[in-house]
């Protein structure tokens, strides 16, 4: 679906607006017929009763040519029943454009939200990693859904109704000065003040409904950080602390809606009154104008009934405009969404057959205005090469990994990353991506089954490949233990495994993918110093023409590397073999001989 992202509001009205235009003609037409023959039923009960009951003479005109050519008011008078027949008809069509109006705009309501849920997930699928970071799941999630469902009500339940009530306003207020200027301007008193009313409202109830929208975001978000975080909250006896922290955010959110009910229950209230007030003013001066003689009891009944047709959709324009600021804050929180700028390609981005050859050059990198993460990095790294990367945590190592895939880009003037001597910046991002494989500390896994997890990247992947990757990581003898196999259903996030087997099913999924660049971001550190050997062994055959980056705090898992590189503050303090590296002070000698003496200590 190509829509102008930016500046969002286009994006919003073009899934808005996309697709049955019929629907949406068909929906206007009834409703301008609802309203017409509402409006007409009216003067059809004022003409029975003064003209065929009683003997007011018809004005001239279209109803008095009408009359004349059935049959003329002796036929009506003879035959009363056909006025009640027209009366009853009338009111029936009008009923039945009721329905179609109703209906159309179910549809028309379901078709937008569903392109709206579409058009959004499509979009956020394509934002950068820096806004994915910067926003909460819970948020996000509430946008998707509550502030979609709230647009998708209004369709359906207001916005045909919105034109329903200003097309009777007008007509109706039309009508009752052609009968009567003086009882007109009686029937319109009050409704200034209801209109001022309902925009002091509006204004008062937009904010509160962005307050609790929210307060809703940021109670969805702290539930789905606790149920995600399960495990972490039960471990440590964190139960309590949790519960007393999502009571807070739900209790400002219950107190929010209760300051929403309050002014809700204030507005009804006062607008009936208001509505009432003004029917009985109308009653009244009827009935006296009757009584002296300056209006005809049919023209009354008509008037009244224009007056209640006027008065009380009116008032509904309190319900119109609560839900319509409820939907303008549901339509500005979408818009921010669909404002954000997504990752796009240059019309010329290349899609080269990729290597592996990787090459930083004095690269430096800052997140934001803050201090720099990466300082003058530099190394080159050859298919069939490893290299390791060892430092302390912040030192920049993950950064390194993310510029590589380009989950952030490097900006201009802080040097260039290459792969087989092309500018990463030049490659189309999902070409690039597809030939980096990338295996992290803690690997998301879908609540699917094993086999649609290891073969997630690729789609397909013959039977003989996923076993030979899975028994690489040393998970395919786990696998063939579970009643299923490969078929065994896992919880979310991979909860039914345990930390060790999640790794290693991420490890295999990455090495399904034969990608010519393999990244492993501390992606062994659940499982034991064996198991871990004996991956690494196996890794050096299956990837022996890869280039593989491996990032790790246990020396062992790193000694054998072609090049170790130590980062420290985000500088390179030394990059060399395992045996050149051990044979001088440093971050590296200091960490090997401390790992080493534990190990002793383990052992003696």
């Amino acid at each position: 679906m190509n829509l102008p992202w930016k500046g969002g509001r286009a994006a919003l009205i073009a899934a808005a607006g996309e697709g049955r235009r019929f629907r949406l003609f068909l929906c206007c037409a009834a409703t301008f017929g609802n309203a017409a023959f509402s409006l007409i039923n009216p003067q059809i009960i004022r003409y029975t009763i003064d003209s065929v009951i009683g003997s007011v003479p018809l004005a001239g005109g279209v109803v008095s040519r009408f009359v004349g050519g059935i049959g003329g008011l002796d036929l009506l008078r003879q035959h009363i029943w056909i006025c009640a027949l027209v009366i009853a008809a009338t009111a029936l069509i009008a009923e039945l454009l009721n329905v179609v109006r109703n209906y159309t705009g179910l549809e028309i309501g379901e078709t937008v939200a569903w392109k709206l849920w579409n058009t959004l997930y499509a979009h956020i699928q394509r934002l950068p990693w820096d806004w994915h970071v910067s926003c909460q799941t819970g948020d996000i999630i509430q946008r998707c859904t509550t502030d979609v469902d709230n647009i998708r009500n209004f369709i359906q339940n207001n916005l045909s109704e919105f034109l329903r009530t200003v097309c009777v306003f007008i007509v109706a207020v039309l009508m009752m000065f052609s009968m009567d200027f003086y009882m007109s301007l009686i029937a319109l008193a009050l409704v200034p003040v209801i209109f001022i009313f309902s925009a002091l409202y509006f204004g008062r109830v937009s904010r509160n409904f962005a307050r609790a929208d929210a307060a809703e975001g940021a109670m969805q978000a702290a539930a789905q950080e606790n149920y995600t975080g399960v495990r972490v909250v039960r471990a440590f006896g964190r139960e309590a602390w949790e519960v007393g922290k999502f009571s807070q955010k739900t209790q400002n959110y219950a107190n929010i809606w209760v300051d929403i009910g309050k002014m809700l229950g204030m507005f009804w209230g006062a607008s009936d009154c208001l509505c009432g007030l003004q029917l009985i003013i109308v009653l009244t001066a009827g009935v006296f104008r009757c009584a002296q003689g300056d209006l005809s009891p049919g023209t009354f009944l008509a008037f009244y009934a224009y007056c209640s047709q006027m008065i009380w959709p009116v008032r509904q324009l309190g319900r119109i405009i609560s839900d319509f600021s409820k939907t303008m804050v549901a339509a500005g929180r979408i818009r921010e969404v669909l404002a954000a700028q997504p990752e796009t390609d240059p019309p010329d981005a290349l899609f080269p057959q990729i290597k592996g050859e990787i090459c930083f050059d004095k690269v430096n990198f800052t997140y934001g205005g803050n201090e720099p993460v990466l300082r003058d990095i530099s190394f080159m790294l050859k298919p069939g090469e490893t290299l390791a990367i060892l430092g302390a945590t912040g030192s920049g190592k993950s950064s390194m990994v993310h510029l590589l895939s380009r989950l952030y880009d490097l900006p201009d003037g802080a040097g260039v990353i290459t792969i087989d001597g092309i500018d990463i910046r030049r490659i189309a991002r999902s070409h690039l991506r597809k030939h980096i494989g990338l295996c992290l500390q803690e690997p998301f896994l879908f609540s699917k089954t094993i086999r649609e997890n290891i073969t997630a990247a690729q789609g397909v992947v013959e039977t003989a490949e996923l076993h030979s990757a899975a028994s690489v990581a040393m998970v395919h003898e786990d696998i063939t233990g579970f009643a299923d196999g490969y078929n065994t259903v896992i919880g979310e996030r991979g909860v039914t495994l345990s930390g060790g087997q999640k790794q290693r099913v991420a490890i295999a999924r990455m090495l399904a993918g034969n990608a010519p660049v393999m990244i492993f971001d501390d992606s062994l550190s659940a499982v034991d110093t064996e198991t871990d050997a004996r991956i690494r062994a196996a890794l050096r055959h299956r990837v022996k023409d890869a280039a593989v980056i491996i990032i790790s705090h246990r020396i062992s898992t790193l000694m054998q590397a072609d090049k170790i590189l130590v980062l420290k503050g985000g500088k390179v303090e030394d990059i060399g073999p395992h045996s050149d590296l051990v044979k001088h002070e440093g971050t590296y000698r200091r960490i090997f001989e401390m790992q080493a003496a534990g190990m002793e200590d383990l052992n003696g």
